[in-house]
């Protein structure tokens, strides 16, 4: 078994070992893994992801690219391209990058702190944690959290943050472990139990990396709150993630409000102006399109002649979009009866509508359903209208032609 050096310092970046076994590319994994006597890499595990770095041998380097630990308890170091002959018994330098470890370090105490805030004040059990690349998340057990519950504990874990507070390891068994009042108790299935103490603030049971003060963290900003399917989910990010994103809000919001000529704190007065605005444009605009739409029924109507009981009207536009042509179908059997109309764009996405007045007994889902077997594609409907996106678009013309034709000789 890989003995695990970062169980005892999460601050070792750099190590020896030997090889203990290489497990060359498989059918279903393409990356050869290096199992080693003992290692500061950290597998991926607990909410936390792994850790990346270098294995220098005697014929060179190796990067690990990812670190997993398998149900059996092997910790695998995959590595990028071949071994270079590595072989059982040889001995290797580890070294973990120093960066990624810090980061991770930092939003994993994070984590701790902000649990450890949401019990402490509102009761609020922590369900799982997730690591992520740009930010993490803790689903909470809590049907809602409000906005001033998020900034309550942020405030308190950035206030536990600043008093520097000394984060302690040790080891215990399970019965010291359920003596010592732990936040959450881990399952009973292991002899010895890590705990990591956020010094009279928190202790809960963890094999992560963590760091040695609470002012190591640098600071907890909360993102977002999102209702997921076991609880609340909220967003955060620690340390230097937490300055970039802030940075980057920042240059987001200063952007946006020179855009709009404002203040930064005006900039969501006004996108919900803007919003306003663009409905209002937009109702403007349907309206103008129905009108249109209405008055180029009444133009086609006038001038279509009935085909033995009823009226037939058939157009491929090429500069009208699906919104309009659906309007005017619908004006079309609506403005006189009986009509049927065999309408088509090839503007965008080429798209056809079929609709007919109430009482005919034509059916324009079957209909549809006959065309797009001639041209291709898929579509549907209901007697009284269909729609459908034929394949062959250059034959949509000729194929109406058809279909008009039919309808007129059955008519």
């Amino acid at each position: 078994m890989t003995e695990r050096l970062y169980y005892c310092d999460s601050f070792l970046y750099d190590f020896t070992a030997d090889v203990a076994s290489v497990l060359p590319p498989s059918a279903g994994e393409s990356r050869a893994a290096v199992v080693l006597s003992r290692t500061a890499f950290y597998p991926t595990s607990g909410g936390q992801v792994f850790d990346t770095g270098r294995l220098v041998t005697a014929a060179g380097e190796l990067h690990v690219v990812e670190t997993c630990e398998t149900a059996a308890g092997e910790i695998l170091h995959y590595v990028e391209g071949a071994t270079g002959g590595l072989e059982s018994g040889a001995a290797v330098q580890g070294i973990v990058d120093a960066a990624r470890r810090r980061d991770h370090m930092q939003q994993h105490s994070g984590q701790h702190l902000l649990s450890a805030a949401f019990v402490k004040l509102f009761n609020l059990p922590t369900v799982s944690f997730h690591m992520g690349e740009e930010s993490s998340s803790i689903d909470l057990e809590a049907k809602a959290v409000s906005p001033e519950q998020v900034e309550a504990v942020e405030k308190l874990a950035n206030e536990i943050i600043a008093e520097d507070r000394e984060v302690r390891l040790r080891f215990v068994n399970q019965e010291e472990a359920r003596a010592l009042g732990l936040r959450k108790l881990p399952p009973a299935d292991k002899d010895e139990l890590r705990l990591i103490e956020i010094a009279d603030f928190d202790l809960s049971a963890c094999g992560g990396t963590h760091v040695r003060a609470t002012g190591q963290i640098g600071s907890i900003l909360l993102r977002k709150v999102e209702k997921v399917r076991q609880g609340m989910r909220v967003e955060f990010v620690c340390g230097e993630r937490a300055r970039a994103t802030a940075r980057r809000d920042y240059l987001a919001l200063t952007e946006a409000a020179g855009l709009f000529s404002s203040h930064l704190w005006e900039v969501p007065q006004q996108v919900r102006k803007s919003q306003e605005d663009a409905r209002v444009v937009r109702k403007a605009g349907e309206q103008v399109l129905e009108e249109l739409a209405a008055l180029q029924a009444e133009k086609i109507l006038a001038a279509t002649p009935p085909t033995g009981a009823m009226k037939l009207v058939v157009r491929v536009y090429s500069d009208r979009d699906l919104t309009f042509v659906k309007l005017l179908a619908q004006k079309l059997t609506r403005q006189e009866d009986p009509v049927i109309a065999l309408l088509g764009t090839t503007l965008g996405t080429a798209t056809l509508v079929f609709a007919r007045s109430g009482g005919l007994a034509h059916d324009m889902g079957q209909l549809m359903k006959e065309v797009l077997g001639s041209l291709g594609g898929r579509g549907g409907g209901s007697k009284d209208l269909a729609q459908g996106g034929p394949t062959d678009t250059a034959g949509i013309t000729a194929t109406l032609a058809e279909v008009a034709e039919r309808l007129e000789t059955s008519s």
